[in-house]
């Protein structure tokens, strides 16, 4: 078979699929992609809504932010947006607390050490009695990541005991470091210590390009997905939109089969997909896996085939339910708020954003109205809380933090409550499946998966695309693109800090 007959079904089109999709269309193989919602992007994704004032918009699953060391995700956005335009940098995310409580992350430098002296010598909240209490070798730990030895030494125990031995004073732990467990959306006492340091290690004490970070102008589906799907159809990529895969298979020709569930108006023949006596399908020489882990672990449980790497697709899992919860209010926000501020010690409340501040959808209601788009995270959101409860919490900080909202009016709003977000707890490193499987052609791509590199969020789902896509190529003689990585260690050696 000749190498531009090649063939790759994509299930998933979140940025994992896309980035793999992306590569191997561009090195001429054949790409069927399937996506299970009528829009792209996955979590990151965003579709048509309409205000009750006619007025139409995209709603997103909440607003994400676009750290400057994620090389891989601007890589692919660099395809349809080579300037990089549509990202807006923010100058700075406060961090807000209780009874006005602030943290500044802006203009730290970003040399090693030198960033983590400045962030303590700011912070209100540490004294130099209280480092003296500090355990500051297990601190250490936090300086000497070592891929390989920090999860074997550490993935075994929980964020929140590891946090705890370090013996900060209440307010500087809740301000420094539980907004940022929390940012990856699992709780502290269900989060691997070892995850937490190689994020630590990511956006922190290994980052040339500091903790802040750039946003989008408009909604990702606007300036990102659409246009990407455009570039990917005039490279020939197929797309079986409102599709889902049930369950793969290998013939005695060693070609994959992908059993597909569609939506009833798909032409099947244009989204590269046939049906015979057993049903709706589509082959190709490889499968890259780039779905949700409920999903992943729906198809491996349907799928003989998959039978050896089952274990490790199973001891995946999905952490806490996390909410978004978008305002229109009838009155702004006070004139000198920040964009977007991260909170801690406001209830469940994670963080706001004021969409109008970045957003030129959003601004554009804003000056008709006179009014504002507030949106509130809620991450690791307690199993038992109802979503009256949610709701209630959220607004409580929401008017601590803000307290110029209690006094607005909503006038329109949209809830989410979601969990499909992958768990990280502690242990499950070892069993945690790679890109690479022990199935010839089969391909895993998600933030779900075990990369050579700290990565994480929608960094680590463009990167394992993209290494999806190169394996195959490799196994094909092709040269597939550059995967950009930070340092794999510290800026200490491993042997001067305290692991346990």
């Amino acid at each position: 078979m000749s190498q531009a007959a090649r063939r790759v079904v994509v299930v998933g089109g979140g940025l994992a699929g896309l980035a793999a999709a992306t590569v191997l269309a561009e090195r001429g193989v054949e790409v069927v992609l399937i996506e299970k919602e009528r829009y792209l992007g996955g979590r990151a994704g965003s579709w048509n809504d309409r205000l009750a004032d006619g007025t139409r918009f995209q709603m997103e699953r909440g607003f994400h932010g676009f750290f400057r060391q994620y090389k891989n995700l601007r890589a692919l956005m660099r395809r349809v947006d080579p300037g990089l335009s549509s990202l807006k940098p923010l100058d700075d995310y406060p961090l807000l607390g209780p009874g006005g409580a602030s943290q500044s992350f802006s203009k730290l430098p970003t040399t090693p050490i030198l960033n983590i002296a400045e962030l303590i010598r700011r912070s209100p909240s540490i004294r130099l009695l209280d480092l003296m209490k500090a355990d500051l070798p297990r601190a250490g730990a936090m300086l000497a990541f070592d891929l390989e030895r920090t999860y074997l030494e550490l993935d075994g125990s929980s964020a929140k005991v590891f946090l705890d031995g370090l013996r900060f004073p209440p307010e500087a732990r809740r301000m420094l470091f539980e907004v940022f467990a929390h940012s990856f959306f699992n709780p502290e006492d269900d989060y691997s210590a070892a995850e937490l340091l190689a994020m630590f290690h990511y956006y922190f004490t290994r980052n040339p390009d500091g903790l802040v970070f750039d946003v989008m102008r408009d909604p990702f589906g606007v300036v990102l997905f659409e246009p990407l799907e455009r570039y990917l159809r005039e490279l020939g990529v197929r797309f079986a939109m409102g599709s889902s895969a049930r369950a793969i298979s290998r013939g005695a020709d060693g070609r994959w089969r992908v059993e597909v569930e569609h939506n009833g108006d798909l032409a099947l023949a244009e989204a590269g997909l046939e049906r015979d006596g057993r049903g709706v399908y589509t082959r190709g020489d490889a499968v890259v896996l780039a779905t949700t882990v409920p999903a992943l672990r729906g198809i491996a449980a349907a799928s003989p085939h998959m039978a050896k790497i089952a274990e490790s697709i199973q001891s995946l899992d999905v952490t806490s339910p996390f909410a978004v919860w978008r305002l229109w209010l009838d009155k702004p926000c006070r004139a000198d708020r920040a964009p977007f501020a991260g909170t801690a010690g406001l209830g469940i409340l994670d963080n706001i954003s004021l969409y109008e501040r970045f957003e030129g959808e959003s601004r554009r209601w804003a000056e008709r109205t006179g009014g504002s788009v507030v949106e509130l995270h809620a991450y690791a959101v307690p199993a038992q809380m109802s979503e009256l409860e949610i709701r209630a919490d959220l607004e409580r900080g929401l008017h601590e933090a803000y307290p110029e909202t209690r006094e607005a009016r909503v006038v329109e709003e949209r809830f989410m409550l979601r969990q499909d977000c992958p768990s990280f707890r502690p242990g499950s490193h070892a069993l945690r499946p790679t890109v690479e499987t022990q199935l010839e052609g089969v391909k895993l791509a998600g933030d779900f998966v075990k990369l050579p590199f700290p990565s994480a969020l929608m960094e680590r789902a463009t990167s394992s695309g993209f290494i999806a896509a190169n394996q195959l190529l490799e196994r094909w003689g092709r040269r597939g693109v550059a995967v950009e990585h930070g340092p794999t260690k510290g800026i200490l050696p491993a042997a001067l800090a305290r692991f346990a």
